[in-house]
């Protein structure tokens, strides 16, 4: 490990002690998981923009030309169809 240090407002320091006396952890366990879940979120916030961007290009695409063939009740269809042969397969295999 590498030792650091870090200043703290007295606030901060007092909840630091009261949550690490509560959770029977060190300060710098808990120090270590702040800077742990920082890392996370800042990946994540990353993650999200890459996201928010790929959807804002897809977004920007002309639609596809001559439509679609087929309708929504057509995607129930195919779904109900293949339900009932899973079930039907699940009572056979019981």
């Amino acid at each position: 490990m590498i030792r650091k240090q870090v200043y703290l407002r007295r606030d901060q320091d007092r909840v630091l002690k009261k949550l690490a006396k509560k959770s029977g952890r060190t300060e710098a366990e808990m120090i270590r998981e702040a800077v742990d879940e920082l890392v996370l979120a800042k990946q994540r916030d990353a993650a999200w923009r890459k996201e928010w961007e790929m959807i804002q290009r897809r977004m920007k695409l002309a639609a596809v030309p001559g439509g679609r063939s087929w309708k929504r009740d057509d995607l129930y269809d195919r779904y109900d169809r293949s339900a009932a042969a899973r079930h039907k397969r699940n009572r056979l295999s019981a």
